[in-house]
């Protein structure tokens, strides 16, 4: 089998490594001119953390990875207005939790390719016909490619769902916040935030910071508006934003790097109804983006990575397969994205009493019955099904298979 992957982001370079193993050949093309170096910091754990047990890649992302204790709400002066203990969510997951920045998570993976996986970076698809036996990719330069199977891992607003199941307006769900990340230099910061993940403690729009082990600080900011498009000067929007907003958020801004070098998106899902059509398949942010909210984004995608290329190496066909991936996985995703839409009120409050409910509830939050009620909600409901195809044993259930 011969599979053409676009976009080498946490699902593509999954899906590469499982095809890759199973002896099918994998070409991964990417629009970015080398590996990206932006992003934030993910709580992995759920199915991906599972997947990527299986796949052995798991003690790498634990060495990149870090322990946090807590979520520090702090105000416009620095101080502590209340906390969420990061603990409870790892108990709540079994202990399978680890913090990990997003390129360090993306290096992990790549790290786990073998040379025979073809990566093209600075590589665009720019047509796709979809055939009864394979695809055919026409990429930027006019180069044609023939494949058994195209799968889109370009991310949220993916360019093969648009080529292929139509424009991007038709299938992202706007949540009314736009986020943005980046890493600086500044000592002094570093210090004020260390062993911490500090948030301000602030309604409409919060900036978070964190202190990684080379020194850097990594920043982290969302803000509600109900305009989704994005600005030209990521930069300037953010120190249009946030450039009022007190304590550490000055020096943060001082040091923001060019536009280039600055994470900037809508917050959306993406609500795809079938996530295959013909020999086209998407996978990850650009058939299921649960959305930053829901904090198990990485995690599906390296789960449905392991889902697809485990069911494409065994199914009797590329559409059984298909089937099979879209069957198991859509049941977790729909949970997700339903719990990241009843949580936007409280990941970023609109108003002061809104802000003062959320002291309230975290405050409330601390009590042992609360605490673990809290977490388990967050977390999610367990599942064995990565697990369970990994052993070779039959799901517990099967869920409907038929969305289209």
């Amino acid at each position: 089998m011969k599979v053409i992957i676009c976009g080498a982001g946490i699902a593509g370079l999954s899906l590469a490594q499982r095809l890759d193993a199973s002896g099918a050949e994998v070409i991964v093309v990417e629009k970015a001119p080398a590996p990206r170096t932006g992003g934030y910091m993910i709580d992995f754990f759920g199915p991906g953390y599972d997947a990527a047990e299986a796949t052995g890649v798991l003690p790498r992302i634990l060495e990149r990875g870090y322990r946090i204790d807590e979520v520090a709400y702090c105000d416009t002066s620095g101080n502590r207005r209340a906390g969420l203990r990061l603990g409870r969510f790892a108990r709540a997951a079994g202990g399978r939790l680890v913090s990990v920045m997003r390129p360090d998570l993306e290096q992990a993976l790549r790290e786990q390719l073998s040379a025979r996986v073809d990566v093209r970076f600075a590589s665009t698809v720019t047509q796709v016909d979809d055939r009864t036996d394979g695809v055919r990719v026409t990429l930027h330069d006019g180069t044609t490619l023939a494949a058994d199977l195209l799968v889109g891992c370009d991310g949220i607003h993916s360019v093969v769902r648009a080529l292929v199941f139509g424009p991007e307006e038709r299938y992202l769900r706007y949540l009314g916040l736009h986020t943005a990340a980046f890493s600086f230099d500044d000592p002094a910061v570093h210090a004020a935030v260390a062993g911490r993940f500090c948030m301000t403690d602030t309604p409409q729009r919060a900036m978070g910071f964190y202190g990684l082990r080379d020194g850097r600080v990594a920043v982290f900011t969302v803000h509600r508006t109900g305009d989704p498009v994005l600005p030209d000067d990521a930069g300037a929007a953010l120190r249009r934003e946030y450039g009022t907003l007190g304590w550490l958020a000055p020096r943060a801004l001082a040091a923001c790097p060019p536009s280039t070098e600055v994470y900037y998106d809508q917050v959306a899902q993406a609500v795809v109804p079938a996530w295959s059509r013909g020999r086209v398949a998407l996978l990850g942010d650009a058939a299921y983006a649960v959305s930053l909210l829901a904090g198990q984004g990485a995690s599906l995608a390296v789960a449905g990575a392991y889902l697809l290329g485990e069911h494409l190496a065994r199914s009797a066909s590329v559409e059984a397969a298909l089937a099979a991936y879209e069957g198991a996985l859509r049941p977790i995703v729909l949970d997700r994205q339903e719990a990241a839409r009843r949580g936007v009120r409280w990941f970023l409050p609109a108003t002061r009493t809104e802000l003062r409910l959320r002291r309230a509830a975290l405050t409330l939050a601390r009590l042992p019955l609360t605490d673990r009620l809290a977490a388990t909600a967050v977390v999610g409901k367990p599942t064995a099904l990565v697990a369970d195809l990994a052993a070779g044993r039959p799901p517990a259930s099967a869920a409907s298979t038929d969305h289209r």
